[in-house]
């Protein structure tokens, strides 16, 4: 089955298959939990009608032990059952977070499109832990039919009308609880999917609180927050009512079938078709069918909430990818020899291309759009309308995405630091001698060691959630010390030095030539300074190449260019 086949069904059932063992286990023992809960009722019948009856203190002893061996027995496999239950269902919610999060960092891309950060984060913990819990659900409904079966058959054995209204009215109940459960499962799937774009769109404005703070824009997006929660608030009581409603109409129905049990138990005792110890019996085994009928309810509602998750994991499981897998493997060595030729996409409109292996390449543009679908095109985050990019002389259609990801890597500018520390941000694995000296050369051409020296704990300082306890020249600096350390064949990066000061921005420049002499670097931006430093520069003009040469003679000769540059 294709990725792009993958229903809310494939998804659960898979959850289930994945820890069928442990739910069998449970099963088993919920089973016997059920048996013993079953039949302390029918003992206590029975200890009426040949002990208490006949006054027999030995018999009744003897009974007596019997029953407290049979709550010893129930008690131990309900608690062993229960963890094994509450095991499975963390370990496949834990499991589908893992397929979730892969199928987010796939290298062909592809999830995240038309969806927030925010709502793939909601996705990814409260639809799996639903989808999850529809293991201890199956368990639990699996118990409840058992303790059903036993009452019933208990019922037969002591009143042949007692135990064909149980085995004829659970089903109806069942049948009923299913239908009640529909309206919950529409509900619970728009209030997961409102939950989710609230996330996003929170998570969205903490991201960008620096600019929404600096554009006076506080109240616009406080206002549009409130919005959007007002809408997923009105889908979460929505929700709410239809679970509710379900709940209460099936216990409603649940008490009247038991009502109806012990009526009629309490007919059969007066005409003398029943004993006092078997009236007891079926009214506690009536009362007892409380529990299994409860929890049938139970198991529709997390049902429902489970197949309405189930779907929207299926939707970001099976998304389809940005790009097509390629066959071959990246060649090693990688000289770095980037080629465009005819590509349209976005801005670019039939660039041709040719970026040098071991030469520092700056690209001046004179619209942003064109720089964004260059760099979507050479990361190969989707593949151009038309045209091909080539590394050397191969197409990137034809190499495995995974592998080009780490010969060639788009350092965007507005790229994510993590939570942690400013070394963890850097490099996150432990390093060799060797290791921690190429760390502090990249930083130091960064100028990131320079950031470090003005924190309390200098690289050990935490960086907070984003960065942002950093100032925006300081991300960059780490930021691109992070792109300088991972040390590909091919480094691309795009404005760096934005938020920096003049003279910064210039040390940047002249540690980057430095720290990159020979491999292929790539420098997409604006800048003068880093432009200086480069040993060709191309202008893309209105999405094609209009200009190449030093960026002393670009600024000399070409007016579009030194009006994009230094203007």
């Amino acid at each position: 089955m294709g990725a792009g086949e993958l229903s809310g069904r494939d998804v659960l059932a898979r959850s289930v298959k994945g820890q069928l063992r442990r739910v069998a286990l449970g099963s088993a023992l919920g089973c016997v939990h059920q048996l013993g809960e079953a039949l302390v009722p029918v003992l206590i019948g029975v200890v009426i009608d040949q002990a208490v009856a006949g006054q027999d203190a030995g018999r009744l002893a003897r009974w007596l032990g019997v029953l407290a061996l049979m709550y010893v027995t129930l008690s131990w496999s309900f608690r062993l059952g229960a963890k094994a239950g509450e095991r499975g269902a963390e370990e496949a919610a834990h499991t589908l977070r893992l397929a979730i999060v892969g199928r987010v960092l796939d290298a062909r891309g592809g999830a995240e499109e038309g969806r927030l950060p925010g709502e793939l984060a909601n996705v990814a913990t409260e639809d799996a832990k639903r989808v999850g819990a529809v293991n201890m659900a199956l368990m639990s409904g699996i118990w409840a039919v058992a303790g059903v079966a036993v009452s019933a058959v208990a019922l037969l054995l002591i009143s042949v009308t007692l135990g064909l209204i149980v085995l004829l009215g659970t089903p109806v109940l069942l049948w009923l609880g299913h239908l009640l459960s529909k309206p919950l499962e529409r509900r619970s799937e728009a209030e997961q999917d409102r939950a989710a774009h609230a996330s996003g769109v929170a998570a969205d404005l903490v991201a960008g609180l620096r600019v929404l703070k600096g554009l006076g824009a506080q109240q616009a997006a406080v206002e549009r927050y409130r919005r959007t929660s007002r809408i997923s608030l009105a889908a979460t009581l929505r929700s709410a009512r239809a679970e509710s409603w379900q709940t209460g109409l099936v216990l409603a129905l649940t008490g009247g079938f038991i009502a109806l049990i012990a009526l009629v138990g309490g007919r059969l005792a007066l005409d003398g078709s029943l004993t006092l110890g078997q009236l007891v019996s079926a009214v506690g085994l009536a009362l007892f069918l409380l529990g299994p009928l409860e929890t049938f309810a139970w198991v529709n509602a997390e049902l429902a909430q489970g197949r309405a998750s189930a779907a929207r994991v299926a939707e970001v499981l099976a998304a389809r990818p940005a790009v097509l897998d390629g066959d071959d493997p990246v060649a090693e060595p990688v000289r770095g020899e980037l080629r465009l030729r005819g590509v349209r996409l976005g801005g670019l409109d039939g660039v041709d291309l040719d970026l040098r292996a071991g030469q520092l390449t700056g690209i001046a543009v004179t619209d942003p759009a064109g720089a964004e679908a260059l760099l979507r095109c050479l990361g190969r985050e989707i593949d151009p309308e038309s045209g091909s990019v080539e590394l050397d002389g191969v197409p990137l259609t034809r190499l495995d995405p995974t592998g080009l990801r780490a010969a060639v890597l788009v350092a965007a500018h507005d790229a994510a630091l993590f939570e942690g520390s400013l070394a963890a941000n850097v490099t996150p694995e432990e390093e060799s001698a060797d290791d921690q000296l190429l760390t502090e050369r990249a930083m130091a051409a960064a100028r990131a060691d320079e950031v470090a020296e003005s924190l309390p704990y200098g690289t050990a300082t935490g960086v907070g959630e984003g960065g942002r306890s950093l100032s925006g020249g300081q991300r960059q600096r780490v930021l691109l010390a992070r792109a300088l350390r991972a040390g590909p064949s091919v480094l691309v990066v795009h404005d760096p030095t934005t938020a920096v000061d003049t003279v910064t921005e210039a040390r940047i420049a002249a540690g980057l030539r430095e720290f990159r002499q020979g491999r292929t670097t790539i420098v997409v931006t604006n800048s003068p300074a880093l432009l200086a430093v480069t040993d060709h520069v191309i202008l893309l003009d209105a999405g094609r190449v209009g200009a190449e040469g030093t960026h002393a003679d670009l600024v000399r000769t070409d007016t579009t260019y030194r009006t994009a540059v230094l203007a």
